[in-house]
């Protein structure tokens, strides 16, 4: 079974890492049929190719599904990051049918229009201090190796998947405050543009929600942690589907779509 959706945005892959969860991925995009997909930067982890190259076949398998939704009638625009920012080199070109662009206006089918940028920009630490963003990127690495191993252990007792460093982000002070900031600079840069709101990675945190003026903030979260997206259905409604959890329920029953808060199932009218 096939998923339709209009426009699909995914970000944060990291392909190049062990972190990765290639096979997720790989599923989800088996599963989707939809006529624009945007790559919204860190597709590609080239800071940590740098360090030691890992290259395994899944990650070949999701470059190569990407270039056969392009040439099959996807539109596939890559915005990239910083982590695969040497793609930045090559803003304006067309790839294989991939589009590299800087940043994009995405139009809703009920003709909302958001910004579509990975996000670094908009971050204080990556912008101003990129050995503190590298040595913080090597001190993420850390806990999601840490965070496998520990899993391991979990499965086998029979426990469910469960991210260290989603719950350190969330429940440590500075890190809150950032992503606060981060919320608020782009949803600015948004408004400044006369647009409806944002879509965005970068911190690994899915998230929909609207200012108080009604600008919108969607983040696509991840591929390494929360193996999440965003997909836009026919009507326009943007939602975050979260593979793990909801694909199972997702392709038994049609009847079934993501609510645009918070990404739970719910069934449709």
């Amino acid at each position: 079974m096939k998923l339709n959706y209009r426009s699909v945005w995914i970000s944060d892959v990291h392909l190049g890492t062990r972190g990765c969860k290639a096979e997720y991925l790989l599923d989800f995009l088996d599963h989707i049929d939809c006529q624009r997909l945007y790559l919204v930067g860190d597709i590609v982890d080239f800071w940590k190719l740098k360090n030691g190259f890992y290259w395994p076949a899944l990650h070949n398998a999701i470059v190569r599904k990407v270039m056969a939704l392009a040439t099959t009638g996807t539109e596939v625009i890559y915005i990239p990051g910083n982590h695969d920012e040497v793609f930045r080199g090559y803003i304006g070109t067309v790839f294989n049918g991939i589009a590299l662009q800087e940043r994009a206006v995405h139009e809703t089918a009920d003709g909302r229009r958001f910004l579509v940028v990975h996000g670094d920009e908009f971050d204080g630490v990556v912008c101003t201090s990129r050995w503190l963003a590298m040595l913080g990127s090597e001190a993420y690495d850390f806990l999601i190796a840490v965070n496998r191993w520990f899993n391991i252990g979990r499965r086998i007792l029979g426990f469910p998947y469960w991210s260290m460093s989603a719950y350190i982000k969330h429940k440590v002070k500075n890190a809150v405050n950032f992503i606060f900031d981060f919320e608020r600079a782009l949803l600015h840069a948004a408004e400044e543009q006369g647009l409806d709101g944002v879509i965005c990675g970068h911190i690994h945190h899915a998230a929909i929600h609207d200012n108080d003026r009604g600008i919108r903030y969607c983040n696509t979260g991840d591929w390494v942690e929360s193996c999440t997206a965003l997909a836009e259905t026919a009507d326009g409604t943007i939602s975050i589907i979260r593979w793990v959890e909801d694909s199972a329920r997702l392709l038994e029953d049609p009847l079934l779509e993501t609510c645009p808060d918070h990404g739970r199932l719910a069934p449709a009218n």
